[in-house]
């Protein structure tokens, strides 16, 4: 029920987006985990319960400005009861919650005008005293909260609302992009992607996931996971399936008989090696007026160390020439180290947060000064080259 609710009740979403344990329960809502002090002067948290007038599938007005308490007596921070304490003695709301007592708090001038004043106008009383024993703590707790199917995510995102980055995080709502390559760099492409608002996110790769591609990919994959040899686009989806929703495994390299599958994308990362393949790819994403970001890194062995260089390029409608220069679709030549040391995680990461920075830049997400449409990182100097800016 509080999915649906929220979707509609601007007042009970700004809740939970603010961090505080929402429930709807028996028809009451509960605020739970709400610092209190305790009449032996110690620190505990306990449930404000009110009662939850909806109108159709929406909050309304508060019917009332009571509310109940679930836990011990609520006092003050030297032991004594609470003023607003109107009413006391154990009653069963519902199974399983019980009130200790009864609060009555009016405002002076009117009658609260929503949940969330209501809520936190309760809250907030009791969090005080508890503050001057534990100054640090809070009745925001930000707990983990389902959603509604309106949402690609299946919990809400709470790094996102704690910041108020909201409004602009709805600029990363693309109905549909795509990873085209599951190796080291695209299985971290999708790690960042999967934790955006993207409607639906297309994995396309015809290998099997090994041992060796568990050491340059996110995360841990088990012991069974890694016998069962499976594809790897299957087996990234079950990693963030319970995170988003709409992650579509299709096991298959792009060759000219699926390639017509990319149409209709709104942005592709490719993260598959050089060669025909890619050139195939790239000239199709031209074609069809898809916007994508190529990666890359060539790694190479001296004096006992590795170097090399890891490059994002990016294309656009607006800027495409420089693709011919930047991107290599030469068959792999044997020199190149990366190809056989896979204990290259970090920069397998720093490809994909290059390419994603730059996506969300693209999206006007992070500002963009310098409009950069190739950045290459060397890593024996640690420099960082921007080129191929915007004219």
């Amino acid at each position: 029920m509080l999915p649906q609710l929220l979707s509609h009740s601007p007042d009970l979403k700004r809740l939970v987006d603010e961090g505080y344990n929402v429930e709807v329960r028996s028809n009451y809502l509960l605020l739970k985990d709400v610092p209190y002090v305790t009449p032996g002067k110690t620190v505990a948290r306990g449930i404000i319960v009110s009662e939850l007038t909806t109108s159709g599938d929406a909050a309304a007005k508060p019917g009332n400005h009571l509310v109940s308490f679930v836990g011990e007596i609520p006092c003050d921070n030297n032991g004594q009861e609470l003023e607003i304490i109107n009413e006391k003695g154990n009653v069963n709301l519902a199974p399983g919650l019980d009130a200790c007592c009864k609060f009555s708090s009016k405002r002076p001038d009117r009658d609260y005008a929503d949940y969330y004043e209501k809520m936190t106008t309760y809250a907030n009383t009791l969090l005080g005293y508890a503050q001057v024993l534990e100054p640090n703590i809070d009745a925001r707790t930000f707990p983990p909260a389902p959603t509604g199917d309106d949402t690609v995510f299946r919990y809400m995102d709470s790094a996102t609302s704690r910041a108020q980055l909201s409004a602009i995080s709805e600029k990363l709502k693309m109905d549909n992009i795509a990873i085209i390559g599951l190796g080291g760099t695209g299985s971290y492409v999708l790690d960042f992607v999967a934790k955006t608002p993207v409607g639906h996110i297309h994995l396309f790769d015809g290998d099997t996931f090994y041992t060796h591609n568990a050491f340059r990919a996110p995360g841990a994959a088990s012991l069974d996971e890694l016998k069962a040899t499976p594809l790897k686009v299957e087996y990234f989806q079950r990693k963030y399936d319970p995170m988003h929703r709409n992650i579509i495994a299709h096991p298959t390299f792009i060759t000219e008989a699926n390639i017509d599958e990319l149409k209709g994308l709104d942005f592709v990362f490719l993260t598959l090696e050089g060669g025909a393949a890619k050139k195939l790819v790239v000239g199709k994403l031209e074609e069809f007026g898809i916007p994508f970001i190529d990666t890359g890194m060539g790694v190479y062995e001296v004096g006992g160390s590795l170097g090399g260089i890891v490059r994002a390029t990016a294309s656009t409608n607006e800027q495409r020439q420089h693709v011919q220069q930047r991107i290599s679709f030469a068959d792999d030549d044997g020199n190149n180290d990366y190809e056989r040391n896979i204990q290259i995680a970090d920069l397998n990461a720093l490809n994909a947060i290059m390419a994603v920075i730059k996506w969300k830049k693209l999206c006007g997400f992070y500002s963009d000064l310098e409009h950069e449409y190739s950045s290459s990182y060397t890593i024996d100097g640690n420099h960082l080259l921007n080129e191929d800016k915007l004219t």
